[in-house]
């Protein structure tokens, strides 16, 4: 394991403890899943040389959906690409006539993330980037640093919304020439998409149109063709907590929600999109459910079906579905171990015995559900680790024996509201406390 900052460490701690993904060192908890993340680096450098991708991430709750997406996303950052990732909601979603969908792209926006600046907020130095290379280029041409950058989006202007995200880009430029800070705000303010009037943006930039729930698609397309003119090889986009698109109560949201996902699917299949990639995570429920899933919408059924010769042990991933496989013991071992190196200095190791002893205990309380749904059986190490630094006369051998398993069926899933009081899937209702 190379060396973990103290930073990296503490992040790494708390997210787990909360039964969250930490955003810093992965590398570090990373174990097994090794075909499935074959597959998506290849979907990464499918995208970085023109093409498209899309991927449905599929796993119960507690899984490691939203891990093994952090995991791609930095796997997009290092291979040069710059990367969109938001969590859908009650109030965020893809489609929408309330503001919902801008309010997505209002997200992801702010979560704009580079090489350089993965913690988001990258979406200035993107625009800068692109305004210093089209000066250079003036330069070396001897010509107006304007006239390059208007040659350089003039095939923005064949696209839906093109001409005034290019009249925005330039607006920026003339702002950035004459040091008006406000018109350089303004028209970062339109590419996140906050202007929520068109009256507003045409007073402050000149143009008439907006990024509006209608429009949220065609301004990502906009965006992974502007990323690439700024010198990047291209744009990923992950969308987690798909879920709450099948909690929507409406049949007719949940269907306009469906149709737009289509309509990505099939630019993306038919070859339509270029440097783009999307990255959605949802559990079997949101896929598989024929009421009001994925499948409930025929057209997306037949897409998204299983290949029907892939059973009995055989597996095709180069279908738009990856179901994350079961952790392995072995896996979880490692992923213990690499948990101890974390939490541990080397004078206070657990022995190999204890995590042998705690998976066999896991084991024989709730069966083989503990590989499949692993982040409960992950914060409970956590917790025993804890405990142990905190209590030196307290050996793991008498933890171990104390930890109780509490059961909480909840409701049924399709009668929340709150996504926040969905329960978990079937074979993820154990939890653990010490």
């Amino acid at each position: 394991m190379s060396k973990l900052r103290p930073r990296e460490r503490d992040a790494i701690v708390q997210a787990l403890r909360a039964g969250v993904v930490p955003k810093l060192g992965l590398r570090h908890l990373q174990v097994g899943r090794a075909r499935e993340i074959e597959e998506l680096v290849k979907d990464v450098d499918r995208i970085a040389d023109g093409g498209s991708a899309i991927r449905f991430v599929i796993g119960d709750y507690g899984s490691g959906k939203t891990f093994f997406m952090n995991l791609m996303r930095l796997v997009a950052l290092e291979k040069g690409l710059v990367v969109m990732f938001a969590d859908l909601a009650p109030d965020r979603r893809l489609h929408a006539t309330a503001g919902q969908a801008r309010g997505l792209y209002a997200e992801m926006a702010r979560n704009v993330s580079t090489r350089s600046k993965p913690d988001g907020g990258a979406l200035t130095s993107i625009v800068e980037r692109f305004v210093s290379q089209a000066q250079q280029d003036a330069e070396a041409r001897d010509q107006l640093t304007e006239t390059v950058i208007r040659e350089r989006l003039a095939h923005f202007e064949e696209m839906t919304g093109g001409f005034d995200f290019a009249e925005v880009i330039r607006r920026y430029w003339a702002g950035h020439e004459s040091g008006d800070d406000d018109l350089k705000s303004a028209a970062l303010r339109w590419l996140r998409g906050e202007f929520s009037t068109k009256t507003d943006a045409r007073k402050a930039l000149g143009v008439r149109t907006i990024v509006d729930d209608a429009s949220v698609y065609d301004h990502l397309k906009l965006m992974s063709a502007f990323v690439c003119a700024a010198g990047y090889k291209g744009l990923l986009i992950g969308l987690d907590e798909m879920v709450n698109l099948f909690k929507l109560s409406s049949a007719q949201a949940r269907n306009a929600n469906y149709e737009q996902i289509l309509r990505i699917l099939n630019d993306v299949l038919q070859g339509s999109a270029e440097n783009l990639g999307f990255l959605l995570g949802g559990t079997p429920e949101f896929l598989m459910n024929t009421r009001r899933g994925l499948y409930s919408y025929e057209a997306l059924q037949s897409r998204l079906a299983e290949n029907t010769f892939a059973r009995d042990g055989l597996v095709d991933m180069s279908g738009p579905v990856i179901r994350l496989a079961s952790l392995t013991p072995e896996d979880l071992f490692v992923l213990l171990s690499n948990i101890r190196a974390i939490m541990q200095g080397e004078n206070e190791v657990l022995p190999d015995a204890s995590l042998e002893a705690f998976m066999t205990h896991c084991s024989s309380r709730i069966g083989e559900a503990y590989f499949r749904t692993p982040r409960n059986t992950v914060t409970a190490f956590v917790n025993m680790i804890a405990v142990l630094q905190q209590n030196p006369g307290i050996e793991w051998t008498d933890l171990i024996e104390s930890i109780e398993i509490v059961e909480d069926r909840g409701e049924d899933m399709r009668e929340v509201d709150d996504p926040a009081d969905a329960p978990m899937a079937e074979d993820d209702l154990a939890s653990f406390r010490l």
